[in-house]
């Protein structure tokens, strides 16, 4: 449950993150966002998907130890580990965020600032720059990387090896019941990582502007508010 109310505490910091900013925008005429208010909110915004990642990495974990090794799971699973856990998630969040807000404060931007979607983040601010963002990009590849592809890996080796022991199991209701203990969690990595994927890595020409809207608001607002119904 630690790791449950520090995941509905990131849901929470997600939605404050966008949501209130959006729904002034909606009864304002001219929809516009101070300089510092846009790496404000790009500093808060990636503090939460890297924080999320890690810490969805560190669930899946846990998932292994009390299916795998349930008899171990109070020594393995101690509070001091969770709180080890929760720590470094959010330490992993923070540089990553620290690091790209203040190569993002360092750009140059030029033209009329114009950014058509309904939050700041990294790559729309790249858009504008008219100074070199070769730093900012190889930089924002190398994050995606260490927090996106490799917490989503070691999800994936928990899960298969999670898969194996359930499928040890000689009774079909033994299977059910493991296999339910962890249902949730991989839903909700399923939509976590499924929605950034798309939302980061889509096409830099031939999209929808309107869907790229639709995903970000699928992976900034709903994605968060979804996961207390999913567990």
């Amino acid at each position: 449950y630690y790791l449950l109310c520090n995941l509905s505490f990131l849901d929470i910091c997600y939605t404050s993150t966008t949501v209130p900013v959006m729904l002034v925008n909606f009864f304002q005429e001219k929809k516009t966002i101070s300089y510092e208010g846009c790496l404000s909110q790009i500093f808060f915004l990636v503090t939460c998907a890297g924080t999320e990642s890690v810490l969805l990495a560190a669930m899946a974990f846990d998932r292994y130890v009390a299916i795998c090794h349930p008899l171990q799971y109070p020594v393995l699973m101690n509070v001091k580990v969770c709180v080890c856990l929760v720590t470094g998630s959010w330490l992993c969040g923070l540089v990553n965020s620290v690091t790209h807000t203040v190569l993002a404060a360092t750009l140059t931007l030029c033209g009329p600032n114009q950014i058509s979607h309904f939050l700041c983040d990294v790559p729309l601010l790249l858009k504008l720059s008219c100074s070199d963002t070769s730093l900012n990009v190889s930089v924002l590849h190398v994050a995606s990387a260490i927090i996106g592809l490799s917490p989503c890996l070691f999800i994936l080796v928990s899960y298969t090896l999670i898969l194996s022991a359930i499928l040890r199991i000689p009774s079909a209701q033994g299977r059910s019941k493991a296999f339910s203990t962890c249902a949730s969690h991989l839903t909700v990595v399923v939509v976590f990582f499924g929605t950034a994927n798309v939302n980061y890595s889509r096409p830099k020409v031939g999209y929808n502007l309107d869907i790229n809207i639709l995903v970000s608001v699928l992976f900034c607002v709903v994605t968060p508010m979804f996961n207390p119904i999913i567990y």
